[in-house]
């Protein structure tokens, strides 16, 4: 039986606006999105960062921006970081929305009326004025590991304490992406290429467009459905991009030719229909050139007990590898940047659960997670292509999202493994123990 929820697991954040995306803007600032739609309700439409740490005992996120997009509702993005600007690209109605995200160091001067760690309240309900470096430093630290830092023990590292990494948001460039004629058109994903060089998107009708990035100047354009696109995912070598629809079609398509190069094709349970919901590539021991394809699928109107499957797909063959029934449907599908967990969601009790990528072995599983359904899922990365990863005490950690409005984090505790040179201290025993039982008996 997998492990359920760690004590320390569990809400990070609440927003006040239903969220529908989330990612990873950089190795420790969480990018959540959503919003009330473009009627008149009174709930915001916008974007959310958070910065992530981990206090020594648990995870802890602090508010850093706010951004609110108007009448207009976030239902999906995409980041790319080239190190010194981000790009942010969102799905709004019929568009994608570029913004530029301006990454800058403030420090305790810059942001005299701004939050900061060592701001703590006093049991009077006063806020301890700030007396420079020294006056700080006279302090005990406990105000630091309150707000998850360590106290600092030097000059750099009470400098450092100060500085904080901050955003500004631009709106840039804006294309229209769906052009649906019988209904509102809407565009459903948004996904950039590994090598930042593409850029897909998805919508209600039906056709998958490739995009040079961040030109944003349309490339391709491909009848790929006959109905919504709902997701789709590049390999992490930008060389084939998969797609799945509500045609109950998954494909995936050579970004060279912009031709069929796979159809998923399963043998469904007592010929039932199912329909792929969503799908991501995964590396194999983080190697570009060696992924698998992950998707989930579930079975399309009431069909009593049939359930949902995690596919794991051999992306030479297109041939289904392995699958996983999952006890209702599916939601939402993760993969570590690494390759090696992947993590679903579900739709109807909110439960998010994480599983081993080559063998599709369940090590985590957290019931309830959220009070709807699942929206998103991250996983916190572990490379350092957008800086090191955040130090903790878990072996895998993934975000999650939900229209209740809560950002929740859920981890993996590190497995005990038997040490490398005990192992091969363990077979030199056993081997000289053979050795001297068949001298005994005389082999």
């Amino acid at each position: 039986m997998a492990p359920t929820r760690r004590p320390s697991d569990g809400l990070l954040a609440r927003v006040n606006f239903p969220l529908y995306a989330v990612d990873m803007l950089t190795s420790r600032h969480i990018l959540v999105a959503g919003g009330g739609g473009s009627s008149k309700t009174g709930v915001a439409n916008g974007f959310e960062i958070y910065e992530l740490y981990h206090n020594g005992s648990h995870f802890c996120a602090e508010e850093v921006l706010r951004h609110e997009t108007g009448a207009n509702v976030v239902m999906n993005f995409a980041v790319r970081n080239n190190g010194r600007r981000g790009y942010l690209c969102a799905g709004q109605e019929a568009h994608c929305q570029m913004y530029y995200v301006q990454p800058r160091i403030e420090t305790e001067e810059d942001g005299d009326n701004k939050p900061n760690p060592v701001e703590r309240p006093h049991e009077n309900g006063n806020v301890r004025q700030r007396g420079g470096a020294a006056g700080a430093a006279a302090h005990s630290g406990v105000e630091f590991i309150a707000n998850g830092h360590k106290p600092p023990t030097t000059a750099e590292d009470l400098l450092k304490q100060f500085q904080r990494l901050r955003f500004d948001i631009q709106a840039a460039d804006v294309v229209q992406t769906d052009f649906l004629k019988s209904s509102e058109p809407l565009q459903r994903v948004v996904r950039i290429s590994g090598n930042g060089r593409l850029m897909a998107t998805g919508g209600t009708d039906g056709k998958l467009r490739i995009w040079a990035f961040p030109q944003m100047t349309l490339g391709a354009e491909l009848p790929a459905h006959s109905k919504e696109i709902d997701d789709l995912d590049f390999s992490p070598d930008s060389k084939y991009i998969a797609s799945i629809s509500k045609d109950s079609q998954g494909l995936v398509w050579d970004l060279s030719t912009g031709k069929l190069q796979h159809k998923l094709q399963w043998q469904t349970p007592e010929g039932a229909k199912y329909l792929f919901k969503r799908c991501r590539y995964g590396t194999v021991e983080a190697r570009k050139d060696n992924y698998r394809l992950f998707t989930i699928t579930n079975p399309l109107g009431k069909v009593g007990k049939q359930r949902g499957y995690l596919q794991h797909w051999d992306c030479a063959t297109g041939k289904l590898r392995q699958a996983v029934a999952i006890d209702e449907s599916l939601s939402s599908l993760a993969v570590r940047d690494d390759g090696r967990f992947v993590a679903v969601g579900t739709m109807f009790s909110g439960s998010v659960s994480m599983y081993i990528a080559f063998s599709l072995q369940r090590v985590l599983h957290i019931p309830h997670a959220h009070s709807m359904f699942v929206t998103g899922l991250q996983f916190l990365p572990i490379t350092n292509e957008e800086g090191p990863p955040i130090s903790s005490d878990t072996e895998a950690a993934v975000l999650s999202i939900s229209v209740d409005n809560k950002v929740c984090i859920h981890s993996l505790a590190q497995r005990r493994t038997i040490p490398v040179w005990l192992a091969i201290a363990f077979m030199i025993v056993m081997i000289f123990a053979v050795f001297v039982l068949c001298s005994y008996i005389g082999i």
